[in-house]
């Protein structure tokens, strides 16, 4: 069977891709139709096999059948002949991902695969699992050797493994721990779909390809920065995972601030992996660090009670299916963070996220200072100028300053210049998980976050955790659904002209 692909710039090494927990959900949503895609566009090489492993009875054609049913459901309607060739390359191992059989059957697949397919002993273990899992398929891939590089027959060998990594520092710190009795760390790629998407990698591009901007890029120029991703859903499905996280460590202990990082590192050298995650540790390194007495001056959390969106009624967080009686959970959180290096000192960067907000929007957005001495009279107040990234929905950025309104008289109001990717560029924008599961098979590990970056990163945050947990806490605000959050967040603004930007 042979089908024609077009040519791809930048094409793996012949490889196979396992995927552990292959009949969950993750899987039919995201991880095949990520790699349909990508075989779509001609960037995986012919000698390129799926193999899925699960608990599930089934064998290929079973696994082939779902994973068709799967694209149909979450791609569309497909031709069959493209379909057919595509899931010729899928196979199944059956077992339980943390028993020593199943992976020695796996072994003994791959091993068949690297003759049948040519995909030359080279690996990418994808662990669709919770963390307490891929721990003990991390350690069971080490005992048959699945995880060794080089020599007879052995090509690379990567895993990726999917958030959450850590519960908090101590569990965080252990995870690498265990990773790193079996993989070295140039082998381990932590997962974060952020940082796939198309605009958070653009931020780059529009900082370091444009020289009108980079200069503008510091304390001198910049008032603060705000980074928000708002959702307008509860928990959902999601309530027992939820329940015992909450939203700073669903959202900014990873997400958020790798997006911080991302608008505040010095430009890198070169735009290679150890590169850019050098600049970004150094970044939370230099955030000021919190004492927990201080926690309750630069953090404000939130729950969600009863409320309306649009034109529903919805339900509270305490009343959410799966949600402990009287739970302290927060659903929103927001940090003022300060930055103690020469280009943001004396810069502060909010950051905010919550559910059951009023609009699903995630952006950055930057306040520039005011003119030093403001000559026009206005009968309304000068309005900063501002620049917005948008990382969804509607991918984009805009730039909004003042101009003079048309008439005989001088009076100012804001002007818009907005750029749309859609409208752009056209077509369809890769999704996060095409990206990065084919900068894995690259080994290009630019997106994926370090050892050092993570346990940075719960540093950081610890004395919140620690100030939010403790029995004489304060009491958890709550604000309706459908609102912007609690109005305590406002009381993070230490000057009067800074405020939320409106999404």
């Amino acid at each position: 069977m042979s089908y024609s692909r077009p040519a791809a710039d930048r094409m793996p090494d012949p490889s196979a891709l396992v995927i552990f927990g292959a009949s969950g959900d993750l899987t039919r949503r995201k991880l095949v139709p990520a790699i349909w895609h990508l075989d779509q566009q001609g960037r995986l090489p012919p000698e390129f096999v799926l193999v899925g492993v699960a608990r599930s009875d089934m064998d290929d054609a079973g696994f082939r059948q779902q994973m068709r049913e799967a694209l149909h459901e979450f791609v569309g309607q497909l031709d069959d002949r493209q379909v057919d060739f595509f899931l010729d390359r899928l196979f199944y191992v059956c077992g339980d991902p943390k028993e020593a059989a199943t992976h020695q059957r796996l072994k003994e697949r791959l091993a068949q695969l690297d003759v049948q397919r040519r995909t030359r002993g080279n690996y990418c273990f994808y662990c669709s699992v919770p963390p307490q899992v891929y721990l003990k398929i991390v350690e069971r891939l080490g005992q048959v050797g699945l995880h060794q590089e080089g020599g007879e027959g052995k090509g690379w060998s990567r895993i990726i493994v999917e958030k959450p990594f850590g519960h908090d520092l101590e569990t965080a710190v252990e995870l690498n721990r265990s990773l790193h009795r079996v993989f070295a760390e140039h082998q381990i790629y932590r997962i974060d779909h952020y940082l796939g998407k198309e605009t958070v990698q653009n931020i780059l591009v529009f900082r370091l390809a444009n020289s009108i901007f980079e200069p503008l890029w510091n304390r001198r120029y910049i008032d603060h920065v705000q980074i928000t991703a708002a959702e307008t859903v509860g928990v959902e499905h999601r309530a027992g995972y939820y329940d015992q996280s909450g939203a700073l460590r669903d959202m900014i202990q990873n997400h958020l601030l790798q997006v911080l990082c991302v608008i505040a590192m010095e430009p890198p050298s070169s735009f290679d992996a150890d590169s850019v995650r050098t600049e970004k540790l150094k970044v939370l390194k230099a955030i000021h660090p919190l004492s927990v007495g201080q926690v309750d001056q630069h953090a404000v959390r939130g729950q969600y009670r009863a409320g309306q969106l649009g034109d529903q009624e919805v339900r509270g967080y305490l009343d959410e299916p799966d949600v402990a009686l009287r739970s302290r959970t927060e659903t929103f959180a927001a940090l003022q963070l300060t930055i103690d290096n020469w280009r943001w000192q004396g810069v502060p960067f909010y950051v905010r996220t919550g559910k059951r907000l009023k609009r699903r929007a995630s952006a950055v957005t930057l306040q520039f200072r005011q003119p030093p001495h403001l000559i026009f009279s206005s009968d309304e107040d000068l309005q900063p100028s501002t620049l917005t990234i948008r990382i969804q929905p509607e991918e984009g950025i805009s730039l909004t300053f003042n101009g003079k309104i048309p008439g005989p008289d001088v009076k100012l109001g804001p002007v818009k210049m907005d750029f749309d990717y859609a409208t752009t560029f056209g077509g369809r924008s890769p999704e996060a998980y095409e990206t990065l599961i084919l900068d894995c098979l690259l080994g290009d590990a630019t997106l994926y976050s370090s050892s050092d970056w993570i346990e940075r990163s719960w540093e950081l945050l610890m004395p919140v955790l620690e100030a939010w947990g403790a029995s004489s806490a304060t009491r958890v605000p709550s604000y309706p659904a459908g609102s912007w959050g609690p109005k305590e967040a406002d009381q993070l603004f230490d000057r009067e002209w800074r405020r939320w930007a409106e999404l």
